[in-house]
């Protein structure tokens, strides 16, 4: 049976990635937009072998239907492998949206898939909106100074790779069901394998899911002085983050950069001290729920997206906030 959005589920070490959740959110909301039914009209796709209690998971998420494509050959993620089994699911249900996650494996399969059908991919959106029977793909270009609002005519399915962090995961619980079918590809017709996995070393920050954030950028001066930015972190319960200057200079690590090279991030709570408020900086913040900013200079950019701006010194603001946050929670 057709349906109208379908999205590509992703996961790794017996777990479904938060990126799937995000996306049958996103999905939730553009039906409602369209006024479609999620319990019919949303799709997930999940390939893999003996991830039956995956797919599950994605139902109690938000997925009207799962179609659980196991196989040997679909164990493991390869380019061939996933985007003959996603092209052959997609043919078949032929579904009017496809969302794919914008993660290495998304990177990789969505323009294999996009060619097999002879369609135009929209990629690294950080929007879609359904507006009148037409979808509007957001994106940034230039390293976020440009936006791009991208409509794609007369292509079916329209296709996209979604950014992390851009729509929240599904809160509703829906009745859904699991389909399993075998993954239509023969062990000895891939030409690529699967060989092993190796991970890099990191601090396990993943900024994308984070609550709250506290980022410090040039202004703090020196890395030694970071411990401002951190110790208010802790007190709220949140991450740290960062300017571009900051990760370049080596006073943190990269997975702590916000913004256009970076992560693009969507906390409840944003607080920017010693930052500038470079385009391409905000273009990675400016989707917070509520964004302060500590900066000494009063026509600091930041102040523009602030919706509380402090004109001052941080090292005489923030160890004054941490304490009363202290002793407000003590």
């Amino acid at each position: 049976m057709a349906c109208k959005i379908m999205i590509l589920a992703e996961h790794e070490d017996g777990a479904v990635k938060e990126i799937s959740f995000e996306l049958l959110g996103l999905a939730h909301r553009l039906a409602g937009q369209a006024g479609w039914k999620a319990d019919t009209d949303i799709k997930a796709l999940l390939l893999g072998q003996g991830a039956d209690e995956l797919a599950k998971r994605l139902v109690e998420r938000g997925a009207g239907e799962v179609i659980y494509a196991e196989g040997a050959t679909v164990a493991h993620y390869t380019g061939d492998g996933y985007r003959r089994v996603v092209e052959a699911v997609i043919r078949e249900e032929s579904p009017e949206l496809v969302l794919i996650g914008h993660t290495p494996n998304g990177w990789d399969v969505a323009p294999l898939v996009a060619a097999g059908l002879d369609v135009p991919l929209a990629t690294g959106c950080s929007n879609i909106r359904l507006e009148g029977g037409k979808a509007r793909f957001v994106r940034k270009a230039f390293n976020g100074k440009f936006v791009h609002e991208v409509e794609i005519e007369r292509a079916s399915p329209l296709m996209a790779t979604v950014d992390k962090g851009v729509a929240d995961p599904v809160s509703t619980h829906i009745k859904g069901a699991v389909r399993k079918i075998d993954a239509p590809v023969a062990e000895g017709g891939l030409r690529a394998r699967f060989v092993e996995i190796k991970k890099g070393v990191s601090g396990g920050v993943d900024l994308t899911q984070a609550q709250i954030i506290v980022a410090g950028g040039r202004g703090v001066g020196a890395p030694e002085k970071l411990d401002v930015i951190r110790e208010l972190a802790q007190a709220l319960g949140g991450q740290v983050g960062a300017s571009r200057a900051v990760t370049d200079a080596g006073w943190l690590p990269h997975e702590h950069q916000i913004g256009s090279s970076g992560v693009t991030v969507h906390p409840k709570l944003y607080l920017a001290a010693g930052i500038s408020g470079a385009i391409q900086h905000v273009a990675g913040m400016k989707g917070s729920g509520y964004i302060v900013a500590f900066n000494k200079d009063a026509d600091a950019p930041i102040f523009g997206v602030a919706d509380v701006g402090v004109v001052g010194d941080l090292f005489e603001y923030l160890p004054a906030l941490t304490k009363a946050i202290k002793e407000t929670r003590g």
